[in-house]
């Protein structure tokens, strides 16, 4: 299911996003414009990073801030790199 959630370019382009925002967190609203797509459709690729583990949410009033999970993106790092270059680590 990571792999499948990192297939897109939008997905990979608001994980990118939320790494390089203030405090290392977003809100959907801070999303839309750099994206230029609509609020439904961020919130929508936000939800699968979320369910593939990729980024946790936390909501705050009516906002849900996003950030990203580095557990999960080690292991993500870990299992693209060849078998060779683990073995010199």
């Amino acid at each position: 299911m990571v792999l499948k959630a990192l297939a897109d370019p939008t997905r990979l382009r608001l994980l990118s996003l939320v790494q390089s925002a203030p405090r290392s967190e977003a809100c959907v609203n801070e999303l839309t414009a750099p994206l230029g797509i609509s609020q439904p459709t961020v919130s929508h690729h936000l939800r699968i990073l979320t369910e593939a583990g990729l980024l946790q949410r936390e909501k705050r009033g009516v906002w849900a801030y996003y950030r990203l999970v580095p557990h999960t993106l080690t292991q993500v790092a870990h299992l693209l790199t060849p078998p060779r270059r683990r073995a010199r680590r």
